[in-house]
Formats: C-alpha cells, sequence, structure tokens
C-alpha cells in the first residue's frame, strides 16, 4: 500500500452505513360525528408518521370510544378523565368536547407523541376546552404523581381521582396487563362527584382482537382484574373494516370492537358476551 493511499482511508470508508430512510410524514384522520352530536364539529387527528408503540394508526377501538362518548355525554360532563396511550388522543379530545371537568392525555414519555398530542389539541378544541387538557408522559405503572397533580385544585381530596378512565387498544400488550390495572387502581376516583352523582367512577376498555388465535389471551386482562377486585361488563360489540385486511385469522373477529366497563365492587363479577370468541 502506498503511503498516500493510506492518507485516503477513514474509518467511515471501512464501515459504512446505509442511508436511513426518511421518517414518514405524518397522516390524518378524520372523525365524522353522528348525528346525535350535530352540534359538534369532526375532529382532524393528526398521527405521527411511523412509529414502534403502534400510535401511526387512528385503531378502530378509538373511533368507536370517541363515539361512545359522544352517545353517552353524561360519562364524560363535570368529570375528571383519564387516557391512557392516548396516541391521537381522539377519545380525550371527545371528552373535553363533551363537558369534561379536566382531561389528562398522556402516552409513552417521548417528545414525538407528546407534541403530537399537543398538536391535537390546540387544532381541534376550543381555548376553553385546551385550558381543560393537560397532555403528558407516563409510562404504565409508574409513579402517577404528576397525573395527579393535574388535577383541578377544587378537587375532593378524600375523593381524589379520575371519574373516568379510558383505555383504546391497549390489551393487546399482555405482558403490560398487571401495569395497566396498578394505573389504573392508582388513579380511579373512589365514588361520584356532586355535579355529576349518577356516574360511578368507571374504566372504559375498548379493544379489537387483531390476532384471534390470542383472543383468550386478551380476554386475561378482565380475568386478572376480576382477581383484583374490578366487576368487568361487556357493554359494546361494534364492526368496523379490519384494520390490516391482509391479516391472517377470522375476519369477523379482527373487524369487531369491544367495549367493556370496569368498576370496583366488593364482590367482583365477570361478565362477556365474547367468551365463545377465546376458542377462535
Amino acid at each position: 500500500m502506498q503511503d498516500d493511499e493510506a492518507d485516503d482511508l477513514s474509518l467511515g470508508d471501512i464501515f459504512t452505513e446505509p442511508p436511513r430512510p426518511p421518517t414518514p410524514p405524518p397522516t390524518f384522520a378524520t372523525y365524522t360525528r353522528n348525528t346525535e352530536s350535530e352540534t359538534l364539529p369532526d375532529l382532524k387527528v393528526r398521527l405521527v408518521g411511523s412509529h414502534p408503540l403502534w400510535a401511526h394508526y387512528l385503531w378502530n377501538a378509538a373511533l368507536a370510544l370517541a363515539s361512545y362518548i359522544d352517545s353517552n355525554p353524561g360519562i364524560a360532563r363535570n368529570c375528571c378523565v383519564l387516557e391512557l396511550g392516548a396516541g391521537g388522543g381522539l377519545p380525550g379530545l371527545v371528552a373535553a368536547q363533551n363537558g369534561a371537568t379536566k382531561v389528562v392525555s398522556t402516552d409513552y414519555p417521548e417528545s414525538a407523541l407528546i407534541d403530537n398530542l399537543k398538536f391535537n389539541v390546540r387544532q381541534n378544541l376550543t381555548p376553553d376546552e385546551q385550558d381543560r387538557v393537560d397532555t403528558q408522559g407516563y409510562i404504565w405503572g409508574h409513579s402517577v404523581d404528576d397525573i395527579m397533580r393535574a388535577l383541578p385544585d377544587t378537587t375532593d381530596t378524600s375523593n381524589r381521582g379520575f371519574h373516568l378512565i379510558i383505555l383504546s387498544d391497549l390489551i393487546f400488550n399482555h405482558s403490560q396487563h398487571d401495569a395497566l390495572l396498578k394505573t389504573c387502581d392508582m388513579c380511579l376516583a373512589s365514588r361520584s362527584t356532586s355535579d355529576n352523582a349518577s356516574m360511578e367512577p368507571c374504566v372504559l376498555v375498548f379493544y379489537s382482537h387483531h390476532r384471534p388465535h390470542l383472543a383468550d389471551r386478551d380476554l386475561g386482562f378482565f380475568r386478572k382484574a376480576q382477581t383484583v377486585g374490578w366487576a368487568c361488563e361487556e357493554i359494546v360489540t361494534r364492526k368496523y373494516p379490519p384494520m390490516f385486511p391482509e391479516d391472517p385469522g377470522e375476519e369477523e373477529v379482527r373487524a369487531t370492537v369491544h367495549g367493556w366497563r370496569m368498576t370496583r365492587g366488593a364482590s367482583a363479577t365477570f361478565f362477556t358476551k365474547t367468551s365463545d370468541l377465546a376458542d377462535k
């Protein structure tokens, strides 16, 4: 090797990396209001271009949960609402528009996710509604001190917590069932508010069986909840086009959104209309 050739070599010439593909640009999805919500505008939700936590999709479960809140606005009105794994934050936005006292919308503590949540709040809510929404990064099962600090100062200290906690398409993360239940237990208020006495504090869990052969493991979330004192009942079944049409497994199962309501109770109960799915 000649000296001049050696001078031209560098580690970059030896250990070269192929250029990384650019991050896909954000996309937008529209939530169209049903006829029962004619006074509220449709929402245009921005989604991150790509993300390993699947935040670049507007999941059918989020659409169904948003629609459920629109059809039952009393579950959010004058209540404090916590959304876990918010993604684009659609259900939390709808809760704010339906009169929630406070909405805390959370996702994994990564700037791309939290900045996107803040963008959707600014773009879709009035200034008054924006003032009632807080966005935070949060890892399930960890300390909830920052989340609880976001509650209004007027919250009854003997009943401090959220009256509604919403989860949309999270329970396919089977390894996170314990962490999700721990956070729900730490954050749910113990009783109704004086402004909404008929609304028992609850957790709404909406999901689809995206992998039908693992449906029983999805449902394991509710069995585990029952063992630690939650009463669980399915309240919604709704069909949508499947999220991933080419995926394996029975399409009707993958296209169905199930909505469950969980409340604390001295004697936990477990009601399901979908137990037959466990064998699919």
